[in-house]
């Protein structure tokens, strides 16, 4: 039965976890779920453009054998018959995938990324595939080959990047959960400008098996949803060994989902929270400090013993990232040649018809200004004679950042600071000057190196109205520790705002005609 628009509108409201007790009580099928997300697609994506390619036969598909299975019995999961978008960096069996970028345009893969199997073994339809920057390679979403995505808190606005197109369908309602990957911050700076939780789990936890490379001792799988509790129940799901990634890590994933319940209870007595020193103060809007301060206080209250820490190195971390970054992107991306597969432009007929110049043509034709940049840097930082100076000095440079996070951790349970330096900026305000928006990372930048977890939950709005993000990181393979205190955190914060900082997003679109209104 079809759904009114009042209806539809509530339900695509709900959590993630409430859309699946809904489905576990017989109130709603996953068709209709399915059904709302893609009428909220239809009447957002014109304002939003958080899709780059909207599998809907496949979500109507998958979500039929959800409710066959669940009529049958064949439970699959918390979070079955929910559906979820997919950022176009990771691999899809049967949808295009393009990673935002010419070169790869039409590309239908034979095969799904470790996630994506995942993710449909426990029967979780596929809404599509959600726009980035070109390759992940940027901080607002305003690289993809494609055209940008929009803030749906202000459309004026950048969603962040490199995921911005997974965490704008989240904040605006056109997906509960998608999945993204985060290298320096690209699930959790989009999700601190969208207001929405952003996770980047342990390097390792997560198979990155089908995720396109970016930087591969960096990149990371992760959640996207509007709660703790959901992206606890998601990383649940995607976690664990994975034996076709050799960087996977041969342990069973942590009861995140258990953490983030008791959470909810806001009692952090007997938790150590270290406040990093050098990731506020200089470079951070007032806005951003004023609502971090606020949460701090917060975490105090609930009896957390929140102290202040030094990471001494963590200054150096941008620097380094981009020498360790640039040099494995100009290693990874060297396979885009036009000779095996995707965007082919061979040479005018009156230049030699060589294999060097057709490659010549083809990444000139398919890569956009910032990968290009990304490229070059990268193979100057590797080339003879600079190697030492400049990739060898950069991880020297890492092995400290880790050794300050193992110093800290033997004194807190997690570490906290703001997510971003600022909320959303406008289009346009930070391209012509790369350097200034490589610095919205230095705040998620230290975790991808050290490979410790991370994640970014919003905690209230600026003095502009926008969201503003708060980050918790744990140790290695301890992504539970920071469960906790930010479903405590959600939870404090809901009642100071008197509910979730997403709930008060004006999205006019939620009122277009559902199908049931067209006669």
């Amino acid at each position: 039965m079809a759904l009114s628009t009042s209806e539809r509108t509530e339900l695509v409201q709900l959590s993630a976890s409430q859309m699946a007790d809904k489905l576990a009580a017989g109130e709603v099928s996953s068709r209709q779920l399915v059904e709302a997300h893609m009428e909220v697609i239809n009447a957002a994506e014109g304002d939003i453009h958080a899709f780059l390619k909207v599998s809907e036969d496949q979500a109507y598909a998958q979500a039929d054998e959800a409710d066959r299975r669940r009529a049958t019995g064949e439970q699959d999961g918390p979070l079955a018959g929910v559906p979820i978008a997919i950022k176009d960096m990771i691999v899809t069996k049967g949808i295009e995938t393009t990673a935002a970028s010419k070169i790869l345009e039409g590309w239908v893969p034979p095969y799904d990324a470790t996630v994506i199997e995942k993710i449909k073994k426990v029967g979780m339809p596929i809404l599509g595939k959600t726009n980035l920057d070109e390759f992940a390679q940027g901080s607002s979403t305003e690289h993809s080959a494609f055209g940008p995505t929009y803030n749906p808190w202000d459309t004026q606005r950048v969603p962040g990047g490199s995921g911005g197109g997974s965490a704008a369908a989240v904040a605006a309602f056109e997906a509960p959960l998608a999945l993204g990957t985060d290298t320096g911050g690209s699930i959790r700076q989009p999700g601190a400008l969208t207001g929405t939780v952003g996770v980047k789990p342990t390097y390792g936890g997560v198979s990155r098996f089908g995720a396109i490379a970016m930087a591969s001792s960096l990149d990371q799988i992760g959640p996207v949803s509007r709660t703790v509790l959901d992206a606890a129940l998601l990383q649940e799901i995607i976690g664990g060994y994975d034996p076709k990634d050799s960087t996977s890590i041969p342990q069973p994933v942590p009861a995140l989902s258990e953490q983030a319940r008791q959470g909810q209870k806001m009692d952090l007595k007997g938790m150590r929270i270290g406040l990093i020193k050098e990731l506020s103060g200089d470079g951070f809007q007032k806005g951003v400090e004023d609502r971090f301060n606020e949460s701090v206080q917060l975490l105090t209250d609930m009896g957390a013993d929140v102290v202040e820490i030094s990471l001494p190195h963590a200054e150096y971390a941008l620097a380094a990232y981009y020498v360790i970054m640039p040099s494995e992107v100009s290693s990874n991306l060297a396979r885009y040649d036009g000779m095996r597969y995707g965007l082919r432009v061979m040479p005018p007929d009156d230049e030699p018809q060589t294999a060097a110049n057709m490659m010549a043509y083809t990444r000139e034709a398919g890569f956009g200004d910032e990968v290009k940049r990304r490229i070059i840097l990268g193979t100057y930082a590797l080339s003879a004679g600079y190697y030492d100076a400049w990739y060898g000095s950069a991880q020297k440079v890492r092995t400290l950042i880790i050794d300050d996070f193992k110093k800290a951790f033997e004194t807190v349970d997690v570490l906290v600071s703001p997510t971003s330096p600022s909320t959303a900026f406008k289009f346009g305000e930070k391209m012509d000057n790369p350097l200034e928006m490589y610095i919205n990372d230095t705040a998620t930048i230290p975790a991808n190196l050290a490979g410790v977890p991370a994640m970014s939950i919003p905690c209230g709005l600026s003095d502009d109205g926008l969201p503003v993000g708060f980050q918790f990181i744990a140790h290695q393979m301890q992504d539970h520790k920071m469960y906790k205190p930010a479903a405590a955190l959600e939870a404090a914060l809901e009642d100071k705002w008197g509910g979730p900082v997403w709930k008060s997003l004006n999205a006019s679109w939620l009122n277009a005609p559902a199908t049931s209104d067209a006669d």
